[in-house]
């Protein structure tokens, strides 16, 4: 049986995604448990190989129509290098294109597929796989024994750090598989327009959830935010009430951040907007429910009324 482990890896826009590097790293570790290897496939773009040191091989599928994805045929390109390494994990990440990929390459490699996992470990020769369900409020294990699986992780559920290796990778070019009429074309891409600022690229970062109650609300903390000098960012249920614009979201239909320190006043930590903030290095939370999945992982909380607490802390920062 074979120990090796893929990882599938992703990229958007001429880069290598975050996801790609947290995958790998937890591929390096399980497979040199069990004395395999780390593979990494790409897709497409086959320049970005030199970049993924991390793993001990990089099978490159590149061709006409593999520049940006597609699901006939990435699903074929995958296909051909899961048939040529013949792993015995394979690991996506738990985004637009892996969700798309994840099913059908568990039909196609005839192999059972674990989604929405925060951890995987072995435990001899098995693969434990942990998922969150419910969003985020049941957690369940998933014993694998068979001799090859597939696991869709959340983004964020590993560090990155741990997949990127200054090392100069093996790299193996594969021939693409003949391609037939695809079902969906890729035509272009849409970028957002541009914000006022940009939430990815600051210090320090304040951020609002629903426990704001009312628009109104948000202008204490944007005072809070002006007197420390940080911008205000906010989760998704903001966002889609219009109560502020599509740049400020964070989380995994938003924006990923990476601040020094991330403030957050009635945010109660479900696994969408984690994915996009827990790599911050100091996490402050602020809410009344002292049950929030959010002081889970938050350096510092409090259970205070964020409408008592606000004006202090203000007074403070401006004093």
């Amino acid at each position: 049986m074979a120990n090796d482990v893929v990882v599938i890896a992703e990229h958007a826009g001429g880069a290598l995604t975050d996801t790609t590097f947290e995958l790998l790293g937890k591929a390096r570790q399980l497979a040199s448990g069990w004395g395999g290897q780390a593979i990494a496939v790409l897709v497409g773009n086959d320049a970005l190989a030199a970049q993924l040191g991390g793993a001990d091989l990089v099978l490159t599928i590149d061709g006409p129509g593999l520049g940006d994805y597609s699901s006939d045929s990435y699903l074929d390109a995958m296909m051909a290098a899961i048939a040529h390494a013949a792993p015995r994990l394979v690991l996506l990440p738990t985004t637009t294109t892996g969700l798309d990929l994840a099913g059908a390459l568990s039909v196609r490699w005839d192999a059972p597929l674990v989604s929405y996992v925060v951890d995987v470990v072995a435990e001899g020769d098995a693969v434990v796989a942990t998922s969150q369900i419910y969003g985020g409020k049941i957690m369940a294990e998933s014993v694998i024994t068979a001799d090859r699986a597939l696991a869709a992780v959340i983004s964020g559920s590993f560090p990155a750090s741990a997949g990127h290796q200054d090392e100069s990778p093996v790299v193996e070019a594969l021939t693409p598989p003949a391609q037939g009429a695809a079902r969906v074309v890729f035509r272009s891409r849409a970028e957002p327009a541009g914000g006022d600022v940009d939430i990815t690229a600051v210090d320090v970062l304040v951020a609002v959830g629903r426990g704001i109650g009312s628009k109104d609300d948000i202008d204490l903390v944007q005072e809070f935010a002006d007197a420390i000098g940080a911008p205000v960012a906010a989760s998704r249920p903001i966002v889609d009430a219009g109560w502020l614009p599509k740049t400020r979201q964070v989380g995994k239909s938003g924006l990923k951040v990476k601040p020094r320190a991330y403030v957050m006043f009635g945010i109660s930590g479900a696994p969408e907007h984690l994915e996009g903030m827990r790599d911050a290095e100091l996490i402050i939370a602020c809410n009344t429910d002292a049950k929030a999945p959010i002081f889970n992982i938050a350096h510092y909380g409090t259970t205070i009324d964020l409408f008592d607490l606000l004006p202090e802390l203000t007074d403070k920062a401006g004093g």
